[in-house]
């Protein structure tokens, strides 16, 4: 293990320790029983046999829409004590500390301020709503009830982040110029992906995080205009899409970013971030797994490890969460609610080129 890895297991471990306003572990509640539900499941049992995560959080509970059967059999998977067969008997549980909201984009609103109204903190998976009025209305009921809310968009909470942000405020790459982020997989065998009322497709799915990587690569920038083209599925959500963005800073050159995803192809998955002095190529902008740094000789310098360390990669966003709950926050220093917004308007606008509206946005 790197030097620079050991020190990034530190800083997390320290992030995790528990405050004085609550020394019993968060009990974390899973609204939903899909395959990123089951992720989040390991995540959190990983969590417990970590020392780093030891006292912070606890697996408690799981609720299905209206099976309990489901829950029962997820529960025992993960020796979670409790399963509901119903969201309403989860968000009437006062044990329940912070709810990951783990389904379709379309009803993650109407959940997360039924969360928050029950006094629970809300741990909502990308993307956060289906449009940036939704996650206005949600954002104001954090602010109204003084309950947590965050985005569960695990890529902002990784140390590979900052080492990223690190590598380019070092000048290895000299002013950075152009950005580029890949996020394509084939996804259409999937219900959700295909339906409108659902808020399907590939943008709020895979290209949220290629939009997320631009905006993390270029920090304080401002997006001052977008274009962007996109193909369609027989049900009327995007299939394929290349947005190109130009953001300016005073004082920096003006960056091109494009950002392409897809539900139908298998993507290279890379980041690139170019420079006047060379470049550097992010594998895995999903979940990043290293960094090559190129000089404008086109030579290989370095190459770093990004995600030595980790669990599954979730946990960050996991200690976050639960640190802004009990902590009495209502959101995380790594995804605040001003760069949730942000990007949902930055998603309105790019639908809004190509016509796409969702059924129950007309």
């Amino acid at each position: 293990m790197t030097q620079h890895s050991e020190t990034m297991l530190q800083e997390t471990a320290s992030q995790a320790t528990t405050s004085p306003e609550k020394t019993q572990p968060v009990n974390v509640a899973i609204l939903g029983a899909g395959d990123i539900a089951h992720a989040m499941a390991t995540t959190l049992n990983g969590m417990l046999a970590d020392e780093r995560y030891a006292g912070l959080v606890r697996p408690y509970a799981v609720a299905t829409r209206n099976s309990k059967e489901r829950a029962q059999e997820f529960a025992n998977k993960y020796g979670i004590p409790v399963a509901y067969g119903s969201y309403e008997q989860l968000y009437e549980d006062p044990q329940v500390d912070l709810v990951y909201i783990a389904t379709p984009h379309a009803l993650h609103a109407d959940q997360a301020i039924a969360c928050m109204k029950h006094g629970k903190a809300v741990l909502v998976e990308k993307s956060f709503t289906a449009n940036a009025q939704q996650a206005r209305r949600v954002l104001e009921v954090s602010r109204d009830t003084g309950q947590a809310c965050v985005e569960a968009i695990w890529t902002r909470f990784m140390p590979s982040r900052k080492k990223l942000v690190e590598l380019i405020d070092s000048g290895v790459i000299g002013e950075v110029t152009d950005v580029s982020a890949n996020l394509s997989y084939p996804l259409e065998h999937k219900a959700r992906i295909m339906d409108p009322q659902m808020a399907g497709g590939a943008l709020l799915d895979v290209g949220v995080y290629t939009i997320n990587f631009i905006d993390m690569m270029t920090p304080d920038y401002h997006l001052d205009r977008l274009n962007s083209v996109a193909s369609f599925t027989s049900t009327g959500v995007d299939q394929q899409s290349t947005t190109a963005m130009w953001r300016s800073k005073p004082g920096k050159p003006t960056v091109m970013a494009t950002a392409t995803s897809s539900t139908l192809s298998v993507g290279t998955r890379r980041g690139m971030v170019m420079g006047t002095k060379g470049y550097m190529i992010v594998t895995n902008i999903n979940n990043p797994e290293k960094v090559d740094i190129y000089n404008n000789q086109h030579q290989l310098t370095d190459s770093i490890t990004l995600n030595e360390g980790q669990i599954t990669g979730y946990e960050y966003q996991v200690v976050e969460a639960a640190k802004a709950r009990m902590n009495g926050e209502i959101e995380a220093p790594s995804m605040p609610h001003a760069d949730t917004l942000r990007v949902m308007e930055i998603m309105d606008s790019i639908r809004e080129q190509w016509g796409e509206v969702y059924p129950f946005e007309r």
